[in-house]
Order: C-alpha cells, then sequence, then structure tokens
C-alpha cells in the first residue's frame, strides 16, 4: 500500500480523496497565457477562486520550466517574483501556497514568505544546496518531480521515471529529509530527448503510472493542458487543450494518482472525483 504524505498539514495518499492543487504563474514567459497572474488584483482573484473552487493549495511558479521554451532567467529575479507572490497571497488571503522552483535562492524567499511546499521539477538534481535548505525546515512539503536523464535509454519510459524518482528520494533521504513531506511526480511533458517520442512517452507513463507504487509515496500528476495534449488531439493552442486534459486527469487517477495539479479546478475536480469513485468501485474500496 502507498504510504501517506503530509504537505502542509494536507494529508495526500491512500484511503483519503484525491487532492486538486491549483497552477499559478508569475512568469510571463510560461506555456500558458491564461495562467500567468502577473499583477496584484488578479493574482489575488485568481488564487482566492482556485480555492473556492476546491484546490487544497496554489501552486506559484516564477519561471517556466517548460522544456522546450528558453525561458531561463536569474535566481534573483525568480526569487523577487516568488516572494512578492508569496507574500502576497500569503499576507491577504492566508492560503497554503506550495513554491515551483528547483533553486535554493528562490526557495527560500519563497519560504520566508510563507510558502509551506516546495515543487522541485528537477527532483533536487539542479541545486545541491536545496536538499539542505529543505532539511533545515522540517515543516516544509516537497513534491520530487522525475528529471529527465542526459543519455537516451531503452528501458520503458516508466522504468526510467522509477529509476530517477528513487535517485531524488535517495538525495532527499541523504540530506535528512523525512520520506512522510514527500509526494513524487512523474514528469509528464519533461522527457524531450528519449528513444520514442516525447508524447508517446508521456502516454506509456500515464498507462503505467500505477507501477510508481513500488516508490511507497503517493503520486502527483500534472497534465494540465500540456503539449502531449495537444500532439494527441491536434490541438496547437493550450486554451483549447481542456476536454483534452480532463480525460488525461480521469485516467491518471484511475491508475493511482493521489495529487492532480491543474489550471482548472472546478472543471479538474469533477473529473476527479468520477474517477476517483471509479478506482474505488474497481478496488472493491
Amino acid at each position: 500500500m502507498t504510504d501517506r504524505a503530509c504537505l502542509a498539514g494536507i494529508t495526500v495518499g491512500e484511503g483519503v480523496d484525491v487532492a486538486v492543487v491549483g497552477a499559478l504563474n508569475v512568469s510571463p514567459e510560461s506555456f500558458y497565457p491564461g495562467s500567468i497572474a502577473a499583477d496584484r488584483d488578479r493574482l489575488l482573484r485568481a488564487a482566492e477562486m482556485m480555492v473556492e473552487a476546491g484546490a487544497v493549495f496554489v501552486d506559484v511558479g516564477g519561471m517556466s520550466t517548460a522544456p522546450y521554451r528558453a525561458t531561463s532567467i536569474s535566481e534573483a529575479e525568480e526569487a523577487d517574483r516568488l516572494g512578492w507572490a508569496v507574500d502576497l497571497i500569503v499576507t491577504k488571503l492566508s492560503l497554503i501556497v506550495s513554491a515551483d522552483t528547483s533553486r535554493v535562492r528562490p526557495a527560500r524567499a519563497a519560504l520566508d514568505a510563507g510558502a509551506r511546499i516546495i515543487n522541485d521539477v528537477s527532483g533536487l538534481s539542479a541545486d545541491a544546496r536545496l536538499a539542505g535548505e529543505l532539511a533545515r525546515r522540517p515543516e516544509v512539503g516537497l513534491i520530487l518531480m522525475a528529471h529527465e536523464p542526459r543519455a537516451q535509454t531503452p528501458d520503458a519510459p516508466i522504468a526510467v521515471v522509477t529509476r530517477v524518482l528513487n535517485e531524488s528520494l535517495a538525495r532527499a533521504r541523504t540530506a535528512g529529509i523525512d520520506a512522510s513531506r514527500i509526494v513524487v511526480d512523474p514528469g509528464i511533458g519533461f522527457f524531450r530527448h528519449q528513444a520514442v517520442a516525447w508524447h508517446e512517452w508521456d502516454v506509456s507513463v500515464l498507462g503505467h503510472l500505477g507501477e510508481l507504487g513500488v516508490l511507497g509515496r503517493p503520486i502527483a500528476v500534472a497534465v494540465s493542458r500540456k503539449s502531449f495534449v495537444g500532439a494527441l488531439t491536434g490541438e496547437d493552442d493550450p486554451a483549447r487543450r481542456l476536454p483534452g486534459s480532463l480525460a488525461a486527469t480521469a485516467l491518471a487517477v484511475l491508475h493511482g494518482a493521489q495529487l492532480i495539479r491543474a489550471h482548472d479546478v472546478a472543471e479538474t475536480l469533477q473529473a476527479v472525483r468520477v474517477a476517483q469513485a471509479v478506482r474505488r468501485a474497481r478496488d472493491g474500496r
């Protein structure tokens, strides 16, 4: 049985309802313009609406991490963006906030401003200092995403994802981060240079998602409006990918996802609840 995790007081995992997280960006370079809230009023309104729609917390990004876009900014700029956004949401709305970052300076700025979870798309591989920073903050939850290895491999996609997530969990363990505060993410959309086409990779991982249960950690999945949905449906515009995103979300839940990160919270929550009911009926729970 997959163990549970505690993210900022929120229990995620076996035996509890699948949770939905609202995705917000203060990075103007993000792939989906509908997720960008660069001014004060829009950020507050978007965060509040997401939680009212059922999000357990909001995940804020200060720099686009889409692997197919040249969007890198300095640590200082990312730290400024995250610090400003997190402070505003926490101060004005008292919401639980996750910071989407892989670097220690932006993470520290977000945590000092009141963030209670770090969502690291590098799985603690991008900045060796981040694991130590999180180890010194035992109250902070952590989402570890699978990070694409540099070399191509003939192994099955889910085997590669399992291996790299094991490596990330080992980094966390070595740093002294308790596994009870960790959720893992297979990195849908981030494996772009493997032997199979990237969208086929993502489909394969989703189809075998349940195999990540060997890691003993709850599984987070982020498929919202991503490019593999566009590749499968022929839809280039992320703004028109909601139906495909909801289908992918439902399948992820059916195959074991316990935490869903999405731009469209209300719609996603409906898909999650239906898929969760089917999963429980199938499993006799």
